[in-house]
């Protein structure tokens, strides 16, 4: 395997001249609705380095955690079904199609398989689990949303593919045909198999697998059937655009929202759980659905932090929260079929 390959590439002909005409393309680069730091102007790389080396020891758990090995290709409830395999990945199950949304199962969210090593017992499902993919949607293009090795192995399993902006230069580079792939800019819809509908929603983030940045735009999706809404929601710190896609496209039956990898350093790309829940309350979502936690240390917090925090703001503004085990099936509209599973030592 090839480093470089395991970089992708930046857009470049056809592909690049589209990306020009975006209005969220500015100088070059994919711009955010509002001004955004990829890191704190009052942080530092002393600082940071400080942190991490005063992190807390329990950045990863000291037990394998608990999961559940479900049969994916027997996900057979009418309303649709979501089983969640750690961090921001997951397969939905809906209208009788399956969707995997932003899959990591090589066991690290690194271009280096010695770095950022998944919990034990979070990489339990492979390429071999899945059953033949419908959609794939795809976020952005970090490590640990868009795997080289993942997507590779994935791609004869892969009918379609629904990504934002200039990440299909990745994918073709990687051996997709474009014929595959669609790339939406914000607010740019598609219809799926005629009884689906697929939206590209801001987020606010920024992509780049090298020191090259915001050469290909990140994104959220809105699916909607004629019967459900759900909100899959990418990495994004909080801004207005959470209300506005509320007010556009709610409620939501379902919003699976990150709420992991946040910092002091990088307070504008990535949510507190406070911030999470608000989002939630945001987009006028029936229930929140926490994800981008529970399987990498892409931060210095305890791995557990952000649930307990998710799970006690919930608790204070009364916002319903699921929290199933890492591949447990959960079929939207139902109850929560979790426990505090994270309390592990009690």
């Amino acid at each position: 395997m090839s480093f470089l390959k395991v970089l992708g590439k930046n857009p470049s002909g056809k592909r690049l001249d589209i990306i020009r005409k975006s209005p969220n393309y500015k100088s070059d680069v994919f711009q955010n609705l509002s001004p955004t730091d990829a890191i704190a102007k009052d942080s530092s790389f002393l600082k940071t380095v400080r942190a991490f080396l005063n992190k807390s020891k329990r950045v990863e758990p000291d037990s394998v955690l608990p999961f559940i090995k479900t049969d994916l290709n027997r996900l057979d409830s009418i309303e649709p079904t979501i089983v969640w395999f750690g961090h921001s990945s997951y397969l939905i199950r809906i209208n009788g199609k399956n969707i995997l949304i932003d899959p990591v199962f090589c066991g690290n969210a690194s271009p280096f398989s010695f770095m950022i090593k998944a919990f034990k017992g979070t990489n339990e499902y492979s390429d071999d689990d899945m059953p033949d993919i419908d959609l794939l949607l795809l976020t952005h293009d970090h490590y640990d949303h868009m795997d080289y090795k993942t997507l590779c192995k994935l791609k004869s399993k892969i009918k379609k593919v629904y990504c934002p902006l200039g990440i299909g230069s990745h994918l073709e580079h990687w051996g997709y045909e474009n014929s595959l792939i669609t790339e939406l800019d914000w607010w740019d819809s598609e219809s799926f198999e005629n009884d689906i509908e697929i939206t590209a929603a801001p987020a606010r983030h920024y992509t780049g697998r090298s020191i090259v940045r915001s050469k290909m735009l990140w994104c959220s999706f809105i699916l909607k059937t004629k019967t459900h809404a759900l909100y899959l929601g990418g990495d994004s710190g909080y801004d207005h655009h959470f209300k506005t896609i509320g007010e556009k496209f709610g409620p939501f039956d379902i919003a699976l929202l990150e709420a992991g990898q946040y910092n002091a350093s990088w307070p504008q790309i990535h949510m507190t759980p406070e911030e999470t829940v608000q989002a939630s309350i945001d987009l006028n979502a029936k229930v929140l659905f926490p994800i981008h936690w529970g399987k990498f240390a892409l931060a210095m917090h305890d791995w557990d932090e952000p649930i307990k925090r998710v799970v006690r703001k919930a608790d204070e503004l009364q916002v319903k929260v699921v929290t199933p085990r890492i591949g447990q099936s959960f079929v939207v509209g139902g109850e929560n079929t979790g426990d505090f599973w994270w309390n592990l030592n009690e």
